[in-house]
């Protein structure tokens, strides 16, 4: 025992705390301080990426448009480090889009089912019959239409 108290500085007192460790031995604190902080943060960016994709997560139940739009703004917020990106990405992920195209495909749809019911049905080619219908006369009169110039060559101007 004494040959330890010739070790120490006379000043010092006997009695050292339990952080300060001997010359060669492991310092427990320092690896425990260690993994903490790694631990840390780790689950901290873990934490910030749960947090950077939750509008993309709740944007993925809505529409293909929609969630592009929001993964869109999440990378933009992600890379820029500007957070009215995010919060933009958010509230469109909470606020449904109203839904355009289902209706003008039903519209769409009818028009075509009724272009083709108006259309007549198709009748089979039969014998020409040898009358000829008459004219159904008209309460306007016709406009002639100007003599037909195809087919002849342009008239030689005189000068």
């Amino acid at each position: 025992m004494t040959d330890s108290l010739h070790l120490l500085h006379p000043e010092a007192i006997p009695h050292l705390p339990i952080f300060i460790t001997a010359p060669g031995e492991t310092d427990v604190l320092f690896v425990v301080n260690a993994i903490f902080v790694l631990m840390a943060v780790t689950g901290l960016g873990l934490f910030y990426f749960k947090l950077h994709a939750l509008p993309e997560q709740l944007a993925h139940r809505g529409q293909k448009i929609q969630f592009q739009l929001v993964a869109v703004l999440g990378l933009l917020a992600l890379f820029t480090h500007n957070h009215a990106f995010w919060i933009a990405g958010l509230l469109l992920a909470l606020v449904p889009l109203p839904d355009f195209t289902t209706p003008l495909g039903t519209i769409a749809r009818s028009l075509e089912r009724l272009a083709d019911a108006a259309q007549p049905a198709a009748v089979p080619p039969t014998e020409p019959s040898r009358e000829v219908a008459a004219p159904i006369p008209s309460a306007t009169p016709a406009r002639e239409a100007p003599p037909s110039t195809a087919g002849q060559s342009p008239e030689p101007k005189e000068d």
